[in-house]
């Protein structure tokens, strides 16, 4: 079934009900949701809403045929809808939400189709694969009044939102910076001769959905997609979005920064990876500006132990006036001795996937901790970063450690990074750094101005093929 063809039949019955809840669920009615995606962290999903009281998983989907009957008699011994075409769920009317766990490149548009559809979205995050579609989930949800969450789920950990209400009522002082720390080992995912055989298993016509079916250059077909451009957002947008979130959080920033620059590389390896697994991005926002640091390699050569800051290894800093704060789920606040001032408990649990379902008996999306738009802006800073990156330039040793002499914070950045990639790679002629260009953006109208825009501004959106297509009026 084409897309517009689907779409029609879809409309058609939304606009018969004013796109209400196809199940207008009070209290303690039934939820029943679809779970799109089910691999790793989709199959996650489904144990999590299964736990949720009044919540019913009625329908599978994944383009993965084996993945797919795999999660189905897991979790229901065989006995539940599935389906390999997404288009399917949506026109079920049996189905009031759907929870998107699919490669990045299909989440807007899946979150986009729902939304129009009149059903509910739990979308993972990055919530987009570029900041134009993140805007146009937005706007879905707007239009026709859905609820829709994102899967930055720290957002609903007890002690950090314990921390944050402290910060934003003033008990730290002023925030002066806020770093965000991706910290991961990420090893190389080898290096292919020539284009590999797409798993029989997989209908990969539907799983490259908006993106051209091109051959695929990667030996393992499932996750290593994330550090492939066309489909993948490398460590910044898959892990660092999570933390890149928090840090805005912290800040009370509303809007996307007004100046970014990148600065990284793949170091410590030659293999099919596109995306930087060393990276360093400065979100200018004022008066606090915003870091984010990507290692995806150990600290030193031979070793597994991953480098930290200040203790943080997949976390975020807010340095104060009083202090800074260490933590993820939840931390610890220190005074600038070092000396632990209070605790924030990590405590988790399935408090996010409860948070939607509250909100969708509510009808509020005031209700929701992570509403779509904190999604889009905080997946879009992710992507401002990339783009600094992607339009980067090959720097020399020689000519970045200039860059780093001086006391300014962008010397002091770029000098970690020098550090640290210079334990994996000491002549960067084998191995290119790329110093992105310092871009300037309008956050208002979410595009690129000055000199360089003509280059930046066509990356705010990727091209689609038919039907996949996210459409310019939602």
């Amino acid at each position: 079934m084409g897309r517009r063809k689907f779409l029609a039949r879809s409309l058609a019955t939304g606009a018969a009900l004013g796109f209400p809840s196809l199940h207008a669920a009070g209290s303690n009615d039934e939820i029943r949701l679809a779970v799109v995606g089910l691999r790793g962290k989709g199959n996650q999903h489904v144990g999590l809403f299964k736990g949720v009281k009044g919540v019913k998983v009625v329908a599978l989907c994944d383009a993965d045929r084996k993945v797919l009957e795999g999660c189905a008699k897991k979790n229901f011994g065989g006995k539940v809808g599935t389906h390999v075409d997404y288009r399917e769920v949506l026109d079920r009317k049996d189905v009031d939400a759907v929870c998107l766990a699919t490669p990045n490149h299909w989440h807007a548009l899946g979150a986009v189709w729902a939304c129009q559809a009149g059903k509910d979205v739990y979308v993972e995050k990055p919530v987009s694969h570029n900041i134009w579609e993140g805007r146009q989930i937005v706007k879905a949800a707007r239009k026709h009044g859905r609820i829709v969450q994102t899967g930055t789920q720290s957002r609903s950990a007890v002690g950090t939102r314990e921390f944050i209400a402290d910060l934003h009522a003033g008990k730290y002082g002023k925030v002066k910076l806020a770093r965000g720390l991706c910290y991961k080992r990420r090893k190389s995912i080898g290096k292919v001769n020539g284009p590999q055989k797409v798993p029989d298993h997989v209908d990969y016509n539907l799983w490259a959905g908006p993106r051209e079916p091109a051959p695929v250059m990667r030996r393992q077909f499932h996750y290593d997609w994330h550090w492939q451009w066309p489909f993948g957002n490398g460590d910044l947008g898959n892990q660092g979005v999570h933390e890149m979130d928090l840090c805005r959080w912290a800040l009370g920033e509303q809007a996307l920064a007004p100046r970014v620059v990148s600065l990284g590389g793949r170091f410590g390896y030659d293999d099919d990876g596109q995306t930087p697994n060393t990276q360093v991005v400065i979100l200018d926002y004022e008066p606090a500006p915003l870091v984010f640091e990507v290692r995806g390699l150990p600290d030193e050569k031979g070793v597994e132990r991953m480098s930290h800051y200040r203790g943080g290894r997949v976390a975020m800093v807010i340095e104060c006036e009083a202090g800074y704060f260490v933590g993820t789920n939840g931390g610890t606040f220190f005074d600038h001795a070092g000396k632990k001032v209070k605790g924030y408990t990590g405590e988790l649990g399935r408090h996010h996937h409860q948070n939607f379902i509250d909100a969708l008996r509510t009808r509020k999306s005031g209700d929701l901790r992570a509403e779509i738009l904190d999604g889009h802006l905080s997946s879009a800073l992710c992507h401002l970063g990339n783009i600094s990156q992607r339009l980067g330039a090959a720097i020399s040793r020689e000519q970045l450690e200039d860059q780093c002499n001086g006391k300014d914070l962008r010397a002091q950045v770029f000098g970690r990074l020098l550090e640290h990639a210079l334990v994996h790679e000491k002549d960067f002629s084998q191995r290119r750094m790329m110093l992105g260009p310092s871009l300037a953006f309008d956050p208002a109208a979410e595009r690129f101005t000055g000199n360089l825009a003509k280059d930046a501004n066509p990356l705010l959106k990727d091209d689609y093929r038919a039907p996949f297509v996210v459409p310019e009026n939602v």
